[in-house]
């Protein structure tokens, strides 16, 4: 019963982050404050009541309309909402009460930020991976250390180079922001994980981009975000890879 009330409050307290999340991730790659000014229409430019930003539920109760304007309100708010709380729960599920749920809470954080800067902008701003890297390499080296210690520091040189050897061998094909995020996953995932976090990303990209090309949703040679693959990547690598690793080892070796 415990574990049920404690899941239920880790949902509402990721769909509550979620929606902040939706405000770094929109403000921060334009240069605007996360603080100011308060949450409003972009057509009309009216303040949103209290009631307008109940995270997913004010979203359903006004059939993704504005209130006043009537203008079609993204999906992308409710979904990344919808989506952290969902992702806070499965990170208590998988890690379990220990220091590393810190880790865990603190990769969805960043993840669902670089989901919406990528969707919205194709860019994944430097403010937001170095406030995330002290907090990332601290855990790391003091109360959350991967196995050995040093697979974190790999981990990070691991992600870094992969990306950059991309970067020039395809003459700017991954962009630089997809490089530095990489080796601050690394750091939080190691060598192993990392590597399967890039599999995985490149995976989930050329079959979504391959439905979305039958589709005519996604045109030949338009550039498209490789964050939102990232995130998928990363997600599967980190709460996954093991048990995947596993089961492929198992299966086929």
């Amino acid at each position: 019963m415990i574990d049920w009330l404690f899941m239920i409050y880790l949902f509402v307290f990721g769909l509550t982050f979620g929606s902040f999340f939706n405000v770094v991730g929109l403000r921060v790659p334009v240069g605007e404050s996360i603080v100011a000014p308060r949450s409003h229409c972009t057509t009309c430019d009216r303040d949103l009541a209290t009631r307008e930003l109940i995270p997913v539920f004010s979203f359903l109760f006004q059939k993704g309309k504005c209130r006043g304007c009537g203008t079609r309100i993204s999906p992308l708010y409710p979904f990344i909402e919808l989506m952290t709380g969902i992702a806070f729960v499965l990170a208590y599920l998988v890690v379990g009460w220990s220091y590393e749920l810190v880790v865990a809470f603190l990769l969805i954080s960043l993840l669902a930020i670089i989901f919406v800067s990528d969707i919205r902008y194709m860019l994944i701003p430097n403010k937001i991976l170095l406030f995330f890297a002290p907090l990332y390499i601290l855990l790391r080296l003091t109360i959350a250390p991967l196995a050995p210690w040093w697979d974190a520091l790999i981990g990070a040189g691991v992600g870094f180079g992969l990306l950059l050897l991309i970067a020039i061998v395809s003459k700017g094909g991954m962009g630089g922001g997809d490089i530095k995020l990489f080796a601050l996953l690394g750091l939080v995932l190691g060598w192993q994980n990392v590597l399967l976090a890039f599999f995985f990303s490149c995976f989930y990209g050329t079959i979504i981009a391959g439905v979305g090309m039958l589709l005519g949703k996604v045109k030949r040679g338009k550039p498209i975000p490789f964050g939102p693959f990232i995130v998928l990547g990363t997600i599967t690598a980190y709460f996954f890879g093991n048990s995947l690793v596993k089961w492929y080892i198992g299966v086929f070796l």
